[in-house]
């Protein structure tokens, strides 16, 4: 009985501590650039306002995790592909963050704005975090996981540069009769230049800089084609990146922290091992 009283005291313990967050804004109006400022007025009317929510271990490893949900870039899947997997990221002492980021809404340069921003505030913070800021990784599920991957591979500066990358049936291509047509109509409009198409294929714009990568996927995904995740995976093999791709056979798409997800057990006992050797 004192054995059974004690594990449900610590169960409580754990569970009061995971629900512990804090919110942060993305764009405070003070520090807002000017030309985003009316933006993100419009936006905050289609609740489309901008935020990170932090989760932070009780002990902490050094390493984070930014998360990009998915959701086609219409909409966010923010609970099984977002605040769900807190607990687990957080019982192996790794800090985690949620990031709320804008749908674009013909405005292509919102999500990656924010993703920028999310990991600027998270290296800016890193010591009272108890963050290593050159362990700090990104994270995206489906259109979550194209975010993910175009902030791999357009950083602007090592501030913004994330140190790995984990991707969850990932969009990847704009490539007609590969990508996923929702998602780069969303993004990008319903006939886009070849130009943009280029630009936001992840799998064209791998540098020998590109951060190393974990990418999971199910095999039969009819609503992002593996396609995506192998083209992406071939081109950091060209460019010497270090990259982990484990594809299950059944599962489909959207399986995100589910448990429904057969293969649950796995993708997550693969990625602990990732992670704690990177």
């Amino acid at each position: 009985m004192r054995k059974r009283t004690t594990l449900l005291l610590l169960s409580i313990t754990i569970l009061l501590s995971a629900q512990q967050k804090q919110v942060i804004d993305l764009w405070p109006k003070e520090t807002a650039p000017k030309d985003l400022v009316s933006t993100v007025k419009v936006e905050q009317e289609k609740d489309n306002e901008p935020n990170l929510t932090v989760y932070l271990p009780g002990k902490p490893n050094g390493k984070a995790v930014i998360m990009c949900p998915g959701g086609g870039y219409s909409h966010l899947a923010i609970h099984h592909e977002g605040h769900d997997m807190a607990d687990w990221f957080n019982s192996q002492g790794i800090a985690y963050f949620v990031l709320k980021y804008r749908l674009p809404y013909g405005n292509h340069t919102l999500p990656l704005m924010d993703a920028e921003r999310a990991i600027e505030i998270v290296r800016t913070n890193a010591k009272e975090w108890n963050i290593n800021p050159n362990q700090i990784g990104v994270m995206g599920a489906s259109a979550g996981g194209h975010l993910a991957s175009t902030l791999a591979t357009h950083y602007k500066s090592k501030a913004t540069r994330p140190d790995f990358q984990v991707l969850l049936y990932p969009v990847i291509t704009m490539k007609e009769g590969h990508t996923h047509q929702g998602s780069r109509n969303s993004l990008l409009g319903v006939n886009p230049s070849e130009e943009m198409k280029y630009y936001f294929s992840s799998e064209k714009q791998v540098t020998e800089d590109t951060p190393p990568a974990f990418i999971a996927l199910s095999s039969d995904d009819k609503g992002v084609l593996p396609i995506n995740s192998l083209s992406y995976y071939e081109s950091l093999i060209q460019h010497s990146v270090a990259v982990a791709l484990f594809s299950y056979p059944i599962g489909g798409h959207g399986w995100g922290f589910r448990d429904s997800f057969v293969y649950k057990r796995e993708w997550t006992q693969e990625l602990e091992k990732w992670l704690r050797e990177l």
